[in-house]
C-alpha cells in the first residue's frame, strides 16, 4: 500500500468518526514534539485516549500522517478528536511538519503547524505553530525543546505563547523513558512522565503516560497511546 493510499483511507476513517461524534488540536499524546519527520515513503497512525481522573472527562484522538519520498522532509497529517466531560466536542483538521535540519546531525530543527475545525459549530476553534529543536545529548539520550504560538477561540486569552522541554532516554532496544514539561502563557505548567514500548521491527509503539495539568487545568491525567507504521 502506498503512502498516498494509506493517508486517503485513514483520512476517510477519521472524517467518519468526526461526523458521527465535536475537540482540540493535537501534537500527539506527548506535550512536546521532536524536530524529525516520519521516514520517507512511510505512514503512521497515532491513536491515544486520555482520562482526566478528577473530572471523569477525557479525549480520544486518531492522527494519521505520511512523508512522501518526493518530499522527504515534509510530513503531512490530519487528526480527528473527540473530547468529553464538562462539554462534548468533536473536531478535525490538518497538520504539517517541515524538517529544516535532520536530527541525525545531532541538532534537529523543524517547524510545524496544525488547526482544529469544530464539527458542530462549523468553525476553526484552535491553531498552533511550533518550532521544535532536538538535541542528541548522548547515545540513546535526546532532548527536545519547543517554542510556539497557540490560538484558542473559546479561551480567556485567545492568543498565547507556549514553550516546552522533553528528555527521552532509551532504557533498552524496545523501551524508552520520557519526561516533559510544558508552560502556556497565563496557565499553570503541565508535566508528563511515561514509558514507550516498541515492537522489534519498530512498526508498533505503545505509550503509557501519567500527566498533571497537561491542558493547564486537569490535575491528573492518564493516557494510553498506540502508533502503527507501514
Amino acid at each position: 500500500m502506498t503512502a498516498l493510499h494509506f493517508l486517503r483511507g485513514t483520512l476517510a476513517c477519521c472524517i467518519g468518526v468526526a461526523c458521527v461524534s465535536t475537540a482540540q488540536a493535537a501534537g500527539g499524546a506527548h506535550l512536546v514534539d521532536d524536530a524529525g519527520v516520519e521516514t520517507p515513503g512511510v505512514c503512521h497512525l497515532e491513536t491515544w485516549v486520555s482520562h482526566h481522573r478528577h473530572t471523569a472527562g477525557g479525549m480520544a484522538t486518531l492522527a494519521p500522517a505520511c512523508t512522501f519520498t518526493a518530499l522527504p522532509r515534509v510530513e503531512f497529517g490530519v487528526s480527528a478528536e473527540r473530547a468529553w466531560g464538562n462539554e462534548t466536542m468533536t473536531g478535525f483538521g490538518p497538520a504539517i511538519k517541515i524538517n529544516l535540519m535532520p536530527v541525525e546531525t545531532g541538532l534537529g530543527i523543524g517547524i510545524a503547524g496544525s488547526a482544529t475545525h469544530n464539527a458542530r459549530a462549523g468553525r476553526t476553534d484552535a491553531a498552533r505553530i511550533v518550532v521544535p529543536v532536538s538535541l542528541a545529548l548522548h547515545d540513546g539520550v535526546l532532548a527536545h525543546f519547543n517554542a510556539g504560538w497557540l490560538y484558542e477561540r473559546t479561551g480567556a486569552r485567545q492568543h498565547r505563547r507556549f514553550a516546552g522541554t522533553q528528555l527521552e532516554v532509551a532504557v533498552s532496544n524496545s523501551l524508552t523513558l520520557m519526561g516533559e514539561v510544558l508552560t502556556r502563557q497565563a496557565e499553570r505548567t503541565g508535566a508528563q512522565l511515561g514509558l514507550r514500548w516498541s515492537a522489534g521491527r519498530k512498526d508498533l509503539d505503545m505509550d503509557l503516560l501519567m500527566g498533571r495539568r497537561i491542558d493547564g487545568q486537569a490535575r491528573r491525567t492518564v493516557t494510553l497511546g498506540v502508533s502503527l507504521r507501514r
